[in-house]
């Protein structure tokens, strides 16, 4: 295969680090462009650019030379609404014209399962309608649609709407779960936790990127939905976390109503760890089909849910005493654990 040149937005979150890693694995090289300094070993094996992906005076040392953009950059849901609005769809406009100034082959958008907001049938197939819940949901159906705007005007546009994806590096809600397991408590869940629902691998998800920057453009240039191949209930999946700490602890489940309505109550006073779209979905079945980009694509997913939760449990576990304590609202840092601290003392 023949070495490409890679534009990575959000090259210091999560998904960017990975992505870094897994394209740099495969013989590419890399473009970070990312508000945040690319603090990792890698750092002299690409080039960084650090700034804003609002700013167009940046956009054409972030252009030049690229074989293919991938636009992870995104102001997650914690952050405030009309920073939410301005990065992640005025940002995703922004990129694209200077991707269709500047002739770019190939534009691979990370767009969110959430576009479908809170589902009323399953599984989720690509066709089916958008409804974003909340200011996130909302900007990642908006900047879809100023995609679909670009790739009408020739631009090969890939969209990926991921699963929730785990992995080294991750933390943000899914640090409850590996510090419950980790200083050995049990874990809450609302309602049984039976509940179908599917996460991803981050390995997995950059092997669906790769594809979308290989294969033709003209199988390439649509919409894929992704996630785990395999996968069960919520309650199996974080079991096996607290599996592997060791401390025989266990799912406890919580009546799901009464709890999603305390929760409502600590976020309208700021002390609820979740955000809306965690809690109202968190206890109802959540899986997608992967059909179409497996058969369209060749994506063939490594990990289940379990063996992804492990896999950044243990670089958790690895990682502990340097991770940072400070609470923050990217998927690299531990959120607010809020009313949490004090359940977490009973479990």
């Amino acid at each position: 295969m023949t070495a490409m040149t890679f534009l990575v937005t959000g090259g210091s979150g999560f998904m960017g680090i990975n992505l870094v890693r897994y394209l740099l694995g495969h013989g590419h090289n890399v473009r970070s462009y990312d508000l945040q300094p690319f603090i990792y070993p890698e750092k002299d094996r690409i080039d960084e650019l650090q700034g804003d992906i609002r700013n167009r005076d940046l956009h054409d040392r972030a252009f030049d030379g690229v074989d293919v953009v991938v636009h992870c950059a995104a102001a997650l849901p914690l952050a405030k609404p009309e920073e939410i609005r301005s990065t992640n769809v005025d940002g995703t406009r922004l990129l694209l014209e200077t991707a269709e100034k500047n002739g770019i082959a190939r534009f691979i958008h990370t767009s969110s399962t959430a576009v479908y907001g809170i589902p009323d049938h399953h599984p989720l197939l690509e066709t089916d309608a958008m409804h974003g819940v909340g200011a996130y949901g909302a900007s990642k159906v908006a900047a879809e649609h100023v995609c679909l705007e670009y790739r009408a005007r020739g631009l090969c546009l890939p969209i990926l709407r991921p699963k929730s994806f785990v992995g080294p590096e991750r933390l943000g809600a899914f640090e409850l779960l590996y510090d419950f397991a980790y200083s050995g408590h049990n874990f809450p869940v609302l309602g049984s936790g039976n509940n179908v629902y599917q996460l991803m691998d981050v390995e997995d998800l950059s092997q669906a990127v790769l594809l979308c920057a290989t294969k033709d453009a003209e199988i390439v240039n649509d919409t894929f939905n992704v996630g785990a191949g395999e996968y069960g209930s919520l309650r199996q999946a974080f079991q096996a976390v607290l599996d592997e700490a060791g401390h025989k602890k266990n799912i406890v489940s919580f009546p799901e109503r009464p709890a999603i309505w305390t929760l409502r109550a600590l976020e309208a006073v700021h002390l609820s760890p979740l955000y809306k779209w965690i809690y109202e979905t968190a206890g109802k079945d959540s899986f997608v089909s992967i059909e179409k980009i497996t058969e369209q694509l060749g994506y063939l997913p490594v990990y289940s849910n379990e063996t992804a939760l492990v896999r950044n449990y243990e670089w958790y576990v690895a990682n502990h005493d340097s991770i940072s304590r400070t609470p923050g609202v990217s998927h690299r840092v531990p959120w607010k654990k809020g009313a949490l601290k004090m359940l977490k003392m009973i479990m």
